[in-house]
């Protein structure tokens, strides 16, 4: 291990002596390869335009901000590295690319984050061990870890360079990296251990910038890539509530206090508001009781401050009824649906489910 190191430090030595006479070289060849900061915002798929020199990137509407307003689209965006990003595409970082001059990732001043791209197509770093001298440099930079899924936000993983055939025989700074929507990633670069390192770009990866918003980017050998689509399962939402009391005359918005099932969590006890967690077909049931003879009492589902149903109630003589009405409809995402108590007497008690509110999501739609 230690006739190994010492090895190691001899040649890395021979590196550094090398870097001073290449200096002038490498530095402009990077010049030409200069990076451009861009943005990414919604828009039309595919489409660019340059502003002061700069590529602004423009791509299609993103899965679950379909149904967002404006202001909670931008607050999700502020500071999310995947619409602030450095496009970073040098072709000679492909891991099928050897040059004559070796580049060091060291000298480069890292700000910010980037996303890999080779000639305009969107690419990642590879997961594999990389031959020496490709990716433009002598020890290439590979990612040791998994790339990250997207529910699990920014991660920090481990940076290799091969040498002398050991794959991980630098181990060189840490970096983050983030799944974005789009089966692309972002990371967040730091300048490697030594020279001559350099970050790398996996060739193999370009199909993954033709995966459809419904499917990933896999490998088994993290050689061979290919797109295959997600299973999605449908979201379960289910709710029953009741009121345990009595409710008379005018009640804008009936407080259901006592909740019995809220699969989803989308009814609020506090308000007594189901607000839509998805985009799909619901059924709502809501029920009364009423005992006064000759007393008009009604009960209106309101959707979106629209009364859309009513459960009515008109006894002729003293008795007891109870009234029970179903509406199916279809909801956008947030839409927000209760019960008033318009007029008339219902009752209840807490050892009964007379005065109840309850739905379910039917179909879930995209």
């Amino acid at each position: 291990m230690r006739q190994f190191e010492r090895k190691a430090a001899i040649e890395m030595e021979s590196l550094r002596c090398e870097q001073t006479t290449l200096q002038q070289q490498q530095q402009q060849q990077q010049q030409q390869s200069a990076v451009t900061q861009t943005h990414r915002s919604s828009r039309e798929d595919g489409a660019q335009e340059e502003v002061a020199g700069t590529h602004i990137f423009t791509y299609g509407s993103n899965d679950g901000e379909d149904d967002l307003s404006p202001s909670e689209r931008d607050s999700r965006r502020r500071g999310d590295p995947c619409f602030h990003y450095t496009v970073l595409d040098q072709a000679w970082r492909a891991t099928n690319t050897t040059s004559k001059f070796k580049m060091c990732d060291r000298n480069v001043k890292w700000k910010g984050w980037y996303r890999l791209f080779y000639n305009g197509k969107s690419i990642q770093m590879p997961e594999r061990c990389v031959p020496v001298n490709k990716c433009g440099t002598h020890s290439p930079l590979w990612l040791s870890g998994p790339h990250p899924k997207r529910r699990q936000g920014i991660v920090t993983r481990s940076v290799c360079g091969h040498w002398k055939k050991k794959c991980c025989a630098f181990r060189s700074n840490p970096i983050q990296v983030k799944k974005c929507r789009g089966n692309y990633f972002v990371y967040k670069f730091t300048p490697p251990s030594s020279c001559y390192l350099a970050y790398c770009a996996d060739i193999n990866t370009l199909v993954c910038g033709r995966c459809r918003r419904n499917q990933s980017c896999v490998s088994r050998d993290k050689i061979n890539w290919r797109c295959k689509t997600r299973r999605r399962s449908s979201k379960k939402v289910h709710f029953f509530a009741s009121y345990p009391g009595q409710l008379l005359g005018k009640v804008n918005r009936i407080k259901y206090s006592k909740v019995l099932v809220n699969v989803g969590r989308a009814f609020n006890r506090r308000t007594g508001v189901f607000k839509a967690p998805v985009k799909g077909v619901y059924q709502f049931f809501f029920s009364t009781q009423t005992a006064n003879s000759g007393l008009k009492t009604d009960l209106w589902l309101v959707v979106n401050n629209y009364w859309v149903a009513v459960s009515h109630t008109h006894i002729p003589r003293r008795s007891t009824t109870g009234s029970l009405s179903t509406y199916m409809t279809f909801l956008r995402r947030g839409a927000k649906v209760y019960v008033t108590h318009n007029c008339g007497r219902s009752w209840a008690s807490a050892a009964t489910t007379t005065i109840t509110f309850g739905g379910s999501l039917l179909v879930q739609m995209r």
